[in-house]
């Protein structure tokens, strides 16, 4: 299976990303991880990616793109894949599509994780105050002013996919509010249906 899981920043896509990934067998691909590893390597690919993430920039779309297409071609992901994070645009969503095609592949369906944005300021700062309390350091970003920031990206950048995957008719919306073991099971029904 080839999915994308879609939702604003603390939905929970990495959570139910992993939780699906074990239960189909399949990986979860981090856009985040996927750019740090072409680093890491010093693939051509990587050192351009580098090269914007030392400048402080954005890594333009067709990097983004070349990434992931490096990335699920590998044997790992050969029967699926998760995507976490990827598309964030519909021009890379675009990007996929056509990248997909000329490999004989599409997706098989997109996940859209709902969550009313009052909640997840509580689930953000919740986090934070977990990790601070197990001993770890939190996330830079789980702060309220960053989560507004990050909200305001993913309604202007990110939120446009709803309605494109809605009008191929992959679209498939789970209420993220439920218990991570009730919106795990919710993914894998719609999965199935």
């Amino acid at each position: 299976m080839r999915i994308v899981l879609l939702g604003p920043p603390g939905s929970g896509k990495g959570t139910q990303a992993i939780r699906l990934a074990e239960h189909l067998a399949i990986p979860q691909l981090s856009t985040g991880d996927i750019l740090r590893c072409a680093v890491a390597a010093e693939t051509s690919i990587g050192k351009k990616v580098k090269t914007a993430m030392e400048r402080g920039e954005l890594v333009p779309d067709e990097l983004v793109v070349a990434v992931v297409a490096e990335r699920i071609l590998q044997a790992d992901a050969k029967t699926g894949f998760i995507l976490d994070g990827f598309p964030r645009t519909v021009g890379q969503a675009r990007a996929l599509d056509d990248m997909l095609r000329t490999r004989g592949l599409d997706l098989d369906c997109v996940l859209e994780l709902k969550v009313d944005e009052e909640v997840l300021l509580g689930r953000i700062l919740n986090r934070a105050k977990e990790a601070v309390g197990n001993g770890q350091s939190a996330r830079t970003d789980d702060t309220e002013e960053a989560l507004k920031v990050r909200l305001k990206e993913y309604r202007r950048q990110t939120e446009p996919l709803i309605d494109y995957y809605c009008a191929r008719g992959m679209l498939k919306s789970i209420d993220g509010l439920q218990p991570i073991a009730s919106v795990a099971t919710s993914l894998l029904e719609a999965l199935d249906a």
